[in-house]
């Protein structure tokens, strides 16, 4: 569904807004910093000369993040710290006091422990560092309120990330973090220091800048036995900017439920301006006790798990995509015109190619004659094997690449892998091997050296379904929209035919099962480690095409009955909430133009 003149409007002012605000924040920002940095540097300097000056720094708030009905899944709750200065730290005495009331009430922090906490986020003596994280305000009050609570101890109230949804957005959302060494490299100079959270992963990495806010800082003078004089300096910190995602958590909720106890991905967006309606990866994982902290041995048991539940399947997970790859070479062998409408191969069950007989998975009596497609109707082997070898392999790779396979597909999402376009020069550099006619008949059924994501195989069903326009998936509601190729036009009504074939009489059937009308493709792939991937991608409704889905089921073994019904009830769940919501709306701004009041007229 594309999006009406009026909401684009809309949505280009409030970014254009957003854009502004963020900008005028900057330059307050930047204008506090230079007086306290530069205009007062003399006065710091002095201070901190003197064993004068305390720093307490103050982490804002995140920008919440928020699903496309304002469902909230990324918030804050409140905590607190119990800080200290490395410089009070430095008196034994000091050191062995704070020790000694923390033991009396549960807390065992000896003097070395302490030091060691104080060292891993030390930056300069006089700025004060966490010595205990993420205390409740009944736990901070116990504490303070003791009548020998130690001087030496700052409460700080912070903000810590909570996850509604858990696992079901990990992959979306990822999670945030204690920034580490080599993250504090790579931002820039003075944006982090030791102890601060920063996203890792998913939406939170990727809007980093947007969501993470501007931290602020208490400069404080005291005397010599560390008790406040005055303050010098205080910046208030700024809350992160939120954001809407155009993400469908029900969508998302109905996507886990039905992949239950499998692994795979489910995948689905608008085929016209790439918004992201579900992204789910299994098995996932819980990304609260990662933004909370865990021990080293939780977190090595995570990502040793054979199941992989960190992997985002839907953007790094490269897989054979099998028969569903066949609308590529079949676009190819039409638009070379190595095939046309007309054009007819008969499958006996297999066909040589050299010296080896490649098979149709109907092995029995084959297909017949078939053309494009029934081809595709029947995922006929045989009628790709002769289709694939009349283009050839460099102008098959020619029409992959233009359909985005072996690229990222630009997703606001980090670490989305490439694919594999595969071909002769890949081969060669790979192996030292050269390219033999049999890599080309495994090139045209989807096998071989060929490895696609689920989200690229969505975006090229997408392009079928939407003209031919390659478009960019966008997670953030209200992203600038993004169209990297167009294809051409003449081949599409053929290859939509095919597809849409194959679910009211072909393999795909399953799918077409839902209350809502399917066009698409199944696939099996070979999997090396045990029993055959299964595939289904499509988009519906086929007279005006809104959604593309794609599901991959790890071992599923069949296509047609492992993955169809998942992307059939998605679609079909999807586009008749779609249809009531556009219903409800469009009848909502009749009764507005009519001047509708809830009371009837009388005659």
């Amino acid at each position: 569904m594309r999006i009406m003149p009026g909401i684009r409007r809309s949505l280009l002012t409030r970014l254009s807004i957003w854009r502004i605000l963020v900008m005028l924040s900057l330059v307050l920002l930047l204008a506090v910093l230079f007086r306290l940095q530069v205009l007062q540097a003399d006065l710091y300097v002095n201070l901190a000369a003197r064993n004068r000056l305390r720093l307490v720094r103050m982490a804002p708030a995140r920008g919440r993040v928020l699903d496309a009905n304002g469902t909230v899944l990324a918030t804050n709750v409140q905590t607190f710290d119990l800080m200290v200065y490395p410089l009070d730290l430095r008196n034994r005495e000091t050191a062995a006091e704070v020790s000694r009331f923390l033991k009396a009430r549960g807390i065992p922090l000896d003097e070395g422990l302490m030091l060691a906490r104080v060292t891993k986020e030390y930056t300069v003596p006089y700025r004060a560092v966490t010595l205990l994280p993420n205390l409740t305000l009944a736990q901070l009050s116990s504490l303070v309120s003791a009548p020998d609570f130690p001087g030496q101890l700052i409460p700080v109230p912070v903000w810590r990330r909570v996850y509604p949804a858990g696992p079901l957005v990990a992959h979306v959302m990822g999670y945030v973090g204690e920034v580490t060494r080599e993250e504090l490299q790579r931002y820039a100079p003075g944006d982090y220091r030791g102890g601060d959270f920063v996203g890792k992963g998913g939406i939170e990495e990727y809007y980093e800048g947007l969501l993470r806010g501007t931290p602020g800082e208490e400069a404080l003078e005291v005397d010599a036995r560390g008790r406040k004089v005055k303050r010098v300096a205080y910046l208030e910190p700024q809350r992160g900017e939120d954001l809407q995602l155009a993400l469908d958590l029900g969508a998302q909720r109905l996507a886990s439920e039905l992949m239950a106890g499998r692994a795979g991905a489910v995948f689905a967006m608008d085929v016209h301006n790439g918004d992201v309606k579900v992204l789910f990866s299994s098995p996932g994982f819980d990304a609260n006790p990662l933004a909370w902290g865990i021990s080293g041995r939780e977190w090595d048991e995570l990502v040793r798990d054979p199941l992989r539940p960190m992997l985002n399947r839907v953007i790094a997970g490269t897989y054979p995509p099998a028969s569903t790859f066949k609308v590529v070479p079949a676009f190819a062998a039409l638009a070379e015109n190595a095939v046309t409408r007309s054009t007819t191969f008969t499958c006996t069950g297999g066909m040589r190619v050299g010296n080896r007989l490649f098979r149709c998975w109907k092995r029995e009596g084959g297909h017949g004659p078939v053309n494009v497609v029934t081809g595709l109707r029947d995922s006929c082997d045989v009628f790709f094997y002769q289709a694939g070898l009349r283009v050839g392999i460099d102008k098959l790779v020619k029409w992959a690449s233009a359909f985005g396979v072996g690229e990222p597909t630009g997703i606001d999402l980090p670490g989305e892998a490439r694919g594999n376009v595969a071909g002769p020069a890949w081969k060669l550099e790979r192996f030292r091997e050269k390219w033999y006619p049999g890599d080309t008949a495994n090139y045209s059924i989807g096998q071989g050296f060929l490895l696609l994501t689920p989200i690229q195989l969505a975006r090229i069903y997408a392009a079928i379904a939407n003209g031919g326009y390659l478009v960019t998936p966008r997670l953030l509601e209200g992203a600038e929209e993004g169209v990297s190729a167009r294809l051409p036009e003449k081949p599409l009504p053929i290859v939509r035919q095919g597809v849409e074939e194959a679910v009211l009489r072909g393999t795909g059937r399953r799918a077409g099962e839902y209350g809502v009308s399917v066009a698409g493709k199944t696939g099996t792939a070979q999997n090396p480690h045990g029993d055959d991937h299964a595939w289904f991608v499509g988009y519906a409704p086929v007279e005006n095409p809104r959604y593309v889905a794609v599901a991959l089921v790890e071992a599923g073994l069949h296509g047609s009955s492992a993955a169809g019904p998942v992307v059939g009830e998605l679609l079909g769940t999807s586009v008749n909430l779609t249809d009531k919501k556009c219903a409800t709306e469009g009848n909502d701004d009749r009764q507005e133009r009519q001047g509708y009041t809830g009371i009837e007229r009388g005659g």
